[in-house]
C-alpha cells in the first residue's frame, strides 16, 4: 500500500462501484426491511456523508494512483461499514439511546473533519516541487505521525454507536487494531526507508497515533 503507484483510473472506478453497490443495498436494509424510520434516516445520511467525503478525496482533492490490491481492500473495508452497520442496526433489540447516539455523531464528525483536514494541510506541502525529499510534519500531523489513522478510528466509532447496537463495536475495534498491528508498522517502515533521519527525529519527539498519549 505504501510507495509511489502510475494514477490509474480502473481501481478507482471499482471502489466507486462498489460503493454505490453498497448503498444501495443499505438503503434497501434501513429503509425497507427495518420499521424505526428516525434511525435509518441518520445512519443513511452519516453513510452518505462517508460516501461523498471519501469519494471527494479520492478522484479530486487527494487524486493520486492506487494499487489493485489497496483498490479491493478498500472495496471490502468500505462493505463493513455501509452493509455492516446497517444490518447490525436492523437486527438490534437494544432501546435507541440519545446519549449515545449524540456521542456517536460528535464522534463522527470529529474523526471525518481529522482524517480529511489533516490530508488536506498536507497536501500543499506534498504538491510543492521545493519539498521534495522532504518529511511533512506540520499541520495536524505535528500531534501524531498517523492522525490521519486517528481520524479514521473515530468516525468508525461514530458509525458504531450510531447504528445502536452493542456488537457495532466490534468493528471500530477490528479497525484499531489493523491500524496498530499492521498499517502502522508498515508506514513506519516506508517511511523510515524513504527518509531515513527526518523520520527517526520526527518520531522521537512526536506520538504515533493518539496525540499526547501515544
Amino acid at each position: 500500500m505504501y510507495g509511489i503507484h502510475k494514477p490509474t483510473i480502473k481501481q478507482k472506478i471499482l471502489i466507486l462501484f462498489a460503493e454505490i453497490i453498497y448503498l444501495i443495498i443499505a438503503y434497501y436494509l434501513l429503509f425497507i426491511a427495518y420499521e424505526k424510520s428516525a434511525m435509518s434516516i441518520g445512519l443513511f445520511i452519516a453513510l452518505i456523508i462517508t460516501a461523498l467525503r471519501l469519494t471527494a478525496m479520492m478522484f479530486i482533492w487527494l487524486p493520486r494512483g492506487i494499487s489493485w490490491q489497496e483498490a479491493i481492500m478498500n472495496s471490502v473495508a468500505f462493505g463493513i461499514y455501509y452493509l455492516g452497520f446497517p444490518i447490525l442496526m436492523v437486527i438490534s433489540n437494544q432501546e435507541p439511546n440519545l446519549t449515545l447516539l449524540i456521542i456517536g455523531w460528535v464522534l463522527f464528525f470529529v474523526g471525518s473533519m481529522l482524517n480529511t483536514v489533516s490530508e488536506l494541510l498536507r497536501k500543499p506541502f506534498k504538491d510543492n516541487p521545493a519539498n521534495k525529499g522532504k518529511l511533512y510534519t506540520g499541520g495536524l500531523f505535528k500531534y501524531a505521525i498517523h492522525i490521519n489513522y486517528l481520524g479514521d478510528c473515530l468516525w468508525v466509532l461514530g458509525l458504531a454507536l450510531i447504528s445502536n447496537n452493542v456488537y457495532s463495536l466490534l468493528i471500530p475495534l477490528g479497525i484499531f487494531l489493523v491500524f496498530v498491528f499492521s498499517y502502522i508498522p508498515k508506514s513506519d517502515d516506508y517511511l523510515q526507508n524513504k527518509y531515513g533521519e527526518q523520520f527517526t527525529a520526527y518520531k522521537k519527539k512526536t506520538k504515533k497515533l493518539i496525540p499526547f498519549i501515544w
